[in-house]
C-alpha cells in the first residue's frame, strides 16, 4: 500500500511544488511507482508537467466533490510517475465542501482505490491552512515540510507543526512528520547559514531535519518551462543529486518501517 506524504508549508515560495516534482521523479528512478496529487488551485505542479490546464475536463476538484474518480483524471508524466492534476476551479472546492459531511476526509476516501497501485503518493498542498490542506493531512501517513532558509519561513514552520499536532489529535492520529527539508539555501549568505543552524538547534531534537539541503539554483526555475523535473533537465546538477539523496533516505526509512 502506498505511503501518502503531504508536502506542506503555509508559506509560499518554500519549495513545495519543486519538492513534489523532484522527489517524485527521484523515487520513480528508484523503480517506485509514484502518484503526484496537485491540491493547489495555482496548479503549478500540473502546469510544470506541461498539461493544458484550461482543457482539463476533470481534475482534483471533481474528485473532492465526488463527481469523478481519481483513476479518471490521471496522466502519465514519465515512467513510474503519474499526476492527478488541478486547475483554478479547485479554488471553489473549499466553499462547496464547507457544509459537507466529513469534509476533511474527501481526499482520504478518494485515494483508497489507488493506494495499492503505488509505492508513494505525494500531495502538493496549497500555501494555506484551509480545507484543502486539512484534507491532505487527513489522508497522509506523514508530512514533509520544505523550509526556505529564511527567518520568517522558519517561524512559519513552528505554526505548521502546531497544526500537525491538532490534526493528529482531532482527525488523523497516525500522522507523523516525515521531516523538515531545508530549501533555497544560499551558502554565500550568513542569514541562510544562521537560519539553518537555528532550525537544527531548535527543532532537531524533536523533529527530523534532513541532512540533505536544497541549494538555491536557477535550474529549478528553468526545468518546469520544459515540462521536465530537474533530474532530467539537469541530471548531474547539485539539485538533482540532492533530491536523489532525499529519495533514498525516505525510501530507506519507509522500508525500515515496513520490516519493523
Amino acid at each position: 500500500m502506498a505511503r501518502v506524504i503531504a508536502v506542506a508549508n503555509q508559506k509560499g515560495g518554500s519549495g513545495k511544488t519543486t519538492t513534489t516534482r523532484s522527489l517524485g521523479s527521484a523515487l520513480a528512478e528508484l523503480d517506485r511507482r509514484v502518484l503526484m496529487v496537485d491540491l493547489d488551485p495555482q496548479a503549478s505542479l500540473s502546469e510544470g508537467c506541461q498539461l493544458a490546464l484550461h482543457t482539463l475536463e476533470k481534475t482534483t476538484y471533481h474528485v473532492l466533490l465526488g463527481t469523478a474518480r481519481i483513476q479518471e483524471i490521471l496522466f502519465e508524466v514519465e515512467p513510474n510517475l503519474a499526476i492527478a492534476p488541478s486547475n483554478i476551479h479547485l479554488a471553489a472546492a473549499e466553499l462547496q465542501l464547507v457544509n459537507a459531511n466529513r469534509r476533511e476526509d474527501k481526499l482520504r476516501n478518494a485515494l483508497k482505490p489507488v493506494r495499492d497501485h503505488y509505492h508513494y503518493i505525494l500531495v502538493d498542498c496549497p500555501p494555506s491552512f484551509g480545507l484543502l490542506t486539512v484534507n491532505a493531512l487527513s489522508a497522509a501517513d506523514s508530512v514533509l515540510i520544505p523550509m526556505a532558509c529564511d527567518y520568517y519561513t522558519m517561524l512559519g514552520v513552528r505554526l505548521l507543526l502546531d497544526t500537525v499536532r491538532e490534526i493528529r489529535d482531532e482527525v488523523n492520529p497516525a500522522l507523523v512528520v516525515e521531516g523538515i527539508l531545508p530549501t533555497r539555501y544560499d551558502s554565500r549568505t550568513l542569514h541562510s547559514k544562521e537560519t539553518l543552524s537555528q532550525t537544527r538547534e531548535a527543532l532537531g531534537p524533536t523533529y527530523h531535519v534532513f541532512d540533505t539541503v536544497i541549494k538555491e539554483s536557477v535550474r529549478f526555475k528553468e526545468s518546469p518551462i520544459t515540462g521536465q523535473s530537474i533530474l532530467t533537465y539537469a541530471p548531474t546538477s547539485e539539485g538533482s543529486r540532492a533530491y536523489r539523496a532525499l529519495a533514498k533516505e525516505i525510501d530507506t526509512n519507509a522500508q525500515a518501517r515496513l520490516s519493523a
